[in-house]
């Protein structure tokens, strides 16, 4: 439909041009221009546009003749105030010394449209059409966002530091998963940033965070047209992380020139191939092969890419050989064309590559259960999401082997009449997991089935990994049925204090010395979270928080720069502030990163502005899984 409108407006403006630069006197415009009506009752004349004389016997003609028509343009809305003043033509040099035909028309870019014309691509949208960028997100604070202008009075400076300096490796899935809350939330620029950045930096941190659906889905909220260079910049990577090129064509068709890299102009080129132009591109890729303006594998890809357009096929051949490294380009790229990297590129490729392939359609379903693991213990993925992903293997026929054992099992978990029977089936699961991070990966897969077993003593010392599933999805009301199964002081009854909600008498300290005194874990971690928790919590007596505190070396009480701020962001109210620093200060791949006097400051803030459920959470799977 664009190129139908490109094409009429061509059309027009040539045929006018085309009347300007011949003496012919007969107009080219339709009639019905022509007899338009003007805007007041009465006809007037308007005066001819003025142009250079092709001699001066024909000027003289021309004006002294009152039957010559003269060709009528009808101005832009935004020009017609001084359409009088603006000539036809500068010194002849804007009149085509010829006319392209309708074919080369329809493969001209918008660039060749702009050097064609001399003018840049004007957005024609309605303003009741036009999204504000004032709250550029996608949740409302009565969808469970935060409130707009939670960051309004916050120094854009901090918020610019904790967006662009979080890595986006969280050691908590419930920390990622509120970050990411945060992040789509409708949220307003602090004062002395602009929308445009602060959505770029949101952006930017939920691509690290591996949230490439929610970063697309926030990056087109937005209109092209209030794109600017630091939009540009994120906006190659979020259809990179997709294997969705095609979605920057629009960009590329009013925005093209956001940015001028390498990487940048090639997808350009796929577009190209994409808009009806694929023989053109890919030339245009051969030749930068040639060049060698970017590394030879990129380039081969762009081409396999480019080539699914229109009727020119062409076999590339993808070599692996050379590469020692995967991008985000190579890898989207590839999956895009269902290629597949060798192994040995993505076993060291990092774990936002595991994000991309699980939330991939276009992946095989053994890749992305695969993935799966990881996605699910970071908080990419729900226990809704990989529980569905395991329906679609045990359905599929041609899944055999390992996979569809395991979607059995998840299924023998749910199904089974007897619970041991079932707690067998999810233990195989947690069993069969690689590491201790796909180990709970696969504890939020079990989410759901741990929640309908029954309490039971004949259970009481396997219950541990059983809580730990269900509070990893916040089945928190499933879990406290056990509260009067499990015995006091161990790693059961520690996680269920935390996690129980509306507690507000504090734990027995002879059942906290029990689980201190039987904790095994290196340092006493479980111990040292477990206090900093409850702590934060305030299910620990003052003068109990001292005690622990001093004789555990915690220093709790001790501040630094960081806690200051969240303190203080606590105290204000500052929710959007809170969260946003949490995040800053759980970066890490594991909880062995994190310490107990960051978690106690990161519960206590989230409890005083409204997360109380968050926090309780964060401290319980801060038990879980040190």
């Amino acid at each position: 439909m664009r190129a139908a409108y490109l094409l009429a407006g061509a059309a027009l403006v040539l045929t006018s041009a085309w009347a300007v630069a011949q003496d012919a006197p007969e107009s080219l415009l339709p009639k019905m221009f022509e007899d338009a009506p003007t805007s007041t009752p009465t006809p007037t004349q308007r005066p001819a546009p003025s142009r250079p004389a092709a001699t001066p016997t024909s000027s003289s003609s021309a004006s002294s003749s009152g039957s010559v028509s003269t060709p009528v343009v009808q101005a832009l809305p935004d020009q017609a105030a001084d359409a009088d003043e603006q000539p036809a033509s500068s010194g002849g040099q804007d009149v085509l010394k010829r006319v392209p035909s309708l074919q080369e028309l329809a493969k001209m870019t918008p660039e060749d449209f702009e050097a064609l014309f001399g003018s840049q691509v004007v957005f024609d949208m309605p303003p009741q059409a036009r999204r504000s960028m004032e709250r550029a997100g996608l949740l409302d604070q009565s969808e469970g966002g935060l409130a707009a202008d939670s960051l309004a009075g916050q120094s854009a400076q901090l918020v610019d530091l904790v967006l662009s300096g979080n890595k986006g490796t969280l050691v908590s899935r419930w920390g990622h998963i509120l970050m990411r809350r945060a992040l789509l939330s409708r949220l307003q620029a602090p004062q002395g940033m602009t929308p445009q950045d602060f959505l770029a930096l949101r952006v930017g941190l939920l691509l690290r965070m591996g949230e490439t659906d929610a970063a697309r889905a926030l990056l087109q909220d937005v209109d092209i047209a209030d794109y600017t260079p630091a939009v540009g910049n994120v906006a190659l990577g979020v259809y990179e992380k997709t294997a969705d090129f095609t979605g920057l064509c629009p960009i590329m068709a009013t925005q093209g020139s956001l940015r001028d890299d390498s990487h940048w102009e090639t997808a350009k080129t796929i577009c190209e191939a994409f808009r009806g132009n694929s023989r053109a591109a890919l030339s245009q890729l051969d030749r930068d092969v040639s060049r060698g303006s970017m590394p030879k594998i990129d380039l081969l890809l762009a081409q396999k890419y480019a080539g699914a357009a229109g009727k020119t096929r062409r076999a590339v051949t993808i070599e692996w050989d050379n590469v020692d490294a995967l991008t985000p380009w190579r890898y989207g790229l590839a999956i895009g064309v269902g290629v597949e990297p060798p192994k040995r590129l993505v076993d060291t490729a990092g774990s936002e590559y595991s994000y991309v392939t699980a939330l991939a359609p276009m992946v095989g379903l053994e890749r992305r259960a695969t993935a799966a693991d990881r996605a699910g213990a970071s908080g990419v993925l729900s226990n809704a999401a990989m529980v569905d992903l395991y329906a679609q293997i045990y359905s599929d026929a041609e899944v055999s082997g390992d996979w569809q054992e395991r979607a059995e099992s998840l299924r023998n978990a749910y199904t089974l009449s007897d619970s041991e029977a079932r707690l067998s089936a999810m233990q195989s699961l947690w069993d069969g997991a690689g590491d201790a991070s796909a180990r709970y990966g696969r504890q939020v897969l079990t989410a759901a089935a741990a929640a309908r077993m029954p309490a039971s003593e004949d259970l009481a010392d396997e219950a541990a990994p059983l809580i730990a599933s269900m509070l990893s999805a916040g089945y928190d009301a499933n879990a406290v049925r056990w509260s009067s199964v499990v015995p006091a002081g161990s790693q059961s009854w520690g996680m269920l204090v935390l996690a129980a909600p509306g507690r507000t008498n504090p734990v027995s300290t002879s059942s906290l010395d029990t689980f201190i005194d039987a904790d095994e874990s290196a340092d006493k971690r479980k111990s040292s979270f477990l206090v900093a928790g409850l702590a934060g919590l305030e299910r620990l007596g003052p003068s109990e928080f001292e005690r622990y505190s001093n004789d555990m070396s915690l220093g709790l009480g001790a501040d630094t720069r960081w806690t200051r701020a969240i303190d203080s962001a606590a105290e204000r109210g500052d929710s959007a502030s809170v969260v946003l620093l949490a995040g800053f200060g759980m970066q890490g791949t594991n909880w062995h990163r994190m310490t107990p006097r960051y978690l106690y400051h990161i519960v206590s803030a989230l409890r005083r502005v409204g997360f109380e459920a968050e926090a309780r959470m964060i401290a319980a799977e801060a038990v879980a899984r040190a």
